[in-house]
């Protein structure tokens, strides 16, 4: 959270492809070592032999409610105040975009964000149903209804 915080989004996103517990089960090899469920936030993750890589504390609801904020909210960036949402994400170098369906009581909101083009001379570009928004705050209005929401960000 602190390398997003600070604007190094990319070491942000690269610590969190460390923790990322799906990132230890990919190989044979990487689940004889982590020796735990790979779809469990670990706590520990050990560094000393013999022990190294081997994940330990697991189903640790701390680690896990840390490893959702840092997700949603530092690195995609969706942040609810109330009856507004935030958009202030963080998108790896590898993604040139991403979507979320967000819920917002009986109301959906579908959620496009991209990167704008290098030469663009804005920062962040939101719109709701196709009609442009200042800033990067939604409103989020509970009418029962679906919304396309895009949001470019540099």
């Amino acid at each position: 959270m602190a390398f997003a915080l600070m604007g190094d989004g990319q070491h942000a996103w690269d610590l969190f492809n460390l923790l990322n517990p799906v990132r230890h089960g990919a190989t044979a090899g990487q689940i004889a070592t982590y020796k735990i469920e790979p779809y469990v936030v670990a706590a520990d993750v050990y560094a000393v032999p013999p022990h190294t890589g081997r994940g330990g504390w697991t189903w640790y609801t701390g680690s896990a409610a840390w490893m959702y904020q840092l997700l949603v909210e530092t690195l995609l960036g969706l942040n609810l105040e109330g009856d507004q949402l935030r958009l202030n994400p963080l998108l790896p170098e590898s993604w040139p975009t991403f979507k979320i369906h967000y819920r917002y009581r009986q109301t959906v909101y579908h959620i496009t964000v991209s990167r704008l083009a290098a030469d663009a001379v804005e920062t962040h570009l939101l719109s709701v149903d196709g009609q442009p928004m200042p800033g990067n705050i939604l409103p989020l209005n509970d009418d029962h209804q679906e919304h396309d929401v895009a949001l470019q960000v540099s």
